[in-house]
């Protein structure tokens, strides 16, 4: 099992729209990658920055998601809302 924190700052004014994608690309995850069994945002104090929490049978099923039609398509449009790199943690864990 995989796990994985993704810490995602926004544009400020760019949340409603951030929130939208996010919610088209979590639907899709959850329809289309059985082998992911937590796909969630989450929101922080901080009203620019979110939390993605994920979770993945294996490794490779967790690359298998960074290459679905979805994940390319609507991660591509990510850009236009963060104010920086994500930070991306991958976790194994403690079977």
């Amino acid at each position: 099992m995989i796990g994985v924190i993704a810490t995602l700052k926004i544009q400020d004014g760019k949340q409603e729209g951030f929130e939208a994608l996010m919610k088209e690309l979590t639907a899709a995850v959850r329809a289309n990658e059985p082998a992911c069994t937590l796909y969630q945002l989450h929101k922080t104090d901080d009203p620019t920055t979110y939390i993605m929490l994920e979770q993945y049978g294996s490794g490779a099923d967790l690359e298998a998601h960074r290459v679905t039609p979805h994940f390319k398509e609507l991660g591509g449009k990510l850009g236009e809302f963060l104010a920086g790199a994500p930070g991306i943690q991958i976790l194994p864990a403690v079977e």
